[in-house]
């Protein structure tokens, strides 16, 4: 909420510039009129000491021109708008939640799906760079990597040191909905998204995805599930005492299951088969959470010249006192 002053009538605040004119008119009247008193010599004149009241001789007409100055602005009609906006500072919290397990190492993306999705997730990232976002992690356990933050920059380096290999291997997704959840539990946003990109089914873990998904639901949090991964069999990496050799191999993805947990929280299931699938779904997302927290703006004007008036007419109700009293000039 802020105010803003206007002029209704900007116009009238030109009539200011008659003050200068009529100021420059005060000083050459006074100075014509004191040349007509004639002294014998200056020296008279330089030797009386001035009284408190002479030195307050011009007293009135700067309190007159201050009333002018004021009554000039108050008919330019300035208006105070007080501006308020539905969305608060929050705006939208968001947590990525990214599966980490080994079977991210397939190289159907290039170089392969994990460097894959921590790529499009900078990109997500940057995006949104008015909201607070986190990023939790997950395989056979799940924990935060971030909480939520408006320091991107932070965000964007912890997730280029997340890899395969950080705890157990497996994939935990309702621990790792659950973890994610625990992160917007006690936000006051208007808006609570978790992003949950997952390439393979719910093997590991203590929590049932659905129950995570039911958690998510009670505390308003829309949940959008990315399936990622290439249908058919893909070429992963396995270690052996020759080296890496390359196999082809099936990695199945619970569709039905990422399904009902994005509709269970009013979210949408994405399949992502590509890289440029996957950064499409990154930036259907973006303008989804955008279409929600539209920005209404109301504006309400108020009058504000009525206070103007009144110290005018006050300067010159003194400016009148003083000039027929205490500053009296009698020619």
């Amino acid at each position: 909420m802020w105010n803003e002053i206007t002029f209704a009538y900007q116009p009238f605040l030109y009539f200011l510039l008659v003050i200068p004119v009529l100021i420059a008119f005060y000083v050459w009247r006074r100075r014509f009129l004191f040349a007509e008193i004639q002294y014998s010599h200056s020296g008279f004149v330089q030797q009386v000491k001035k009284s408190f009241r002479i030195r307050l001789v011009h007293l009135p007409i700067v309190l007159r021109m201050l009333a002018l100055a004021l009554l000039i602005v108050a008919l330019a009609r300035p208006q105070s708008t007080m501006r308020t906006q539905d969305v608060t500072v929050e705006g939208i919290d968001i947590v990525v939640a990214l599966d980490i397990s080994g079977s991210m190492l397939a190289e159907d993306f290039k170089p392969n799906r994990m460097e894959a999705a921590k790529a499009t997730a900078k990109e997500f990232i940057d995006m949104r760079p008015g909201d607070r976002i986190g990023l939790t992690v997950f395989s056979g356990e799940s924990f935060t990597m971030v909480p939520l933050t408006t320091d991107h920059l932070l965000i964007r380096d912890m997730l280029q040191s997340v890899n395969t290999g950080m705890v157990e291997d497996g994939t935990a997704i309702g621990d790792g909905l659950a973890t994610a959840i625990n992160r917007l539990r006690e936000s006051d946003a208007i808006s609570k998204v978790i992003i949950l990109l997952t390439d393979g089914i719910n093997n590991a873990g203590v929590i049932d995805p659905l129950t995570a998904a039911e958690i998510a639901q009670m505390y308003n949090i829309r949940v959008y599930t990315v399936g990622v991964g290439s249908s058919g069999p893909v070429p992963y990496p396995f270690q052996t005492s020759f080296g890496v050799q390359y196999r082809d191999v099936e990695i199945p993805v619970d569709e039905d299951l990422l399904m009902e947990m994005a509709q269970m929280t009013g979210g949408r299931y994405f399949w992502a088969e590509n890289q440029q699938a996957l950064n499409e779904i990154y930036q259907e997302i973006d303008q989804l959470e955008r279409s929600k927290i539209d920005v209404t703006e109301m504006a309400r004007k108020a009058d504000e010249y009525l206070p103007l008036v009144l110290i005018a007419l006050l300067l010159i109700v003194l400016e009148f006192i003083l000039r027929h009293t205490w500053l009296r000039v009698t020619h």
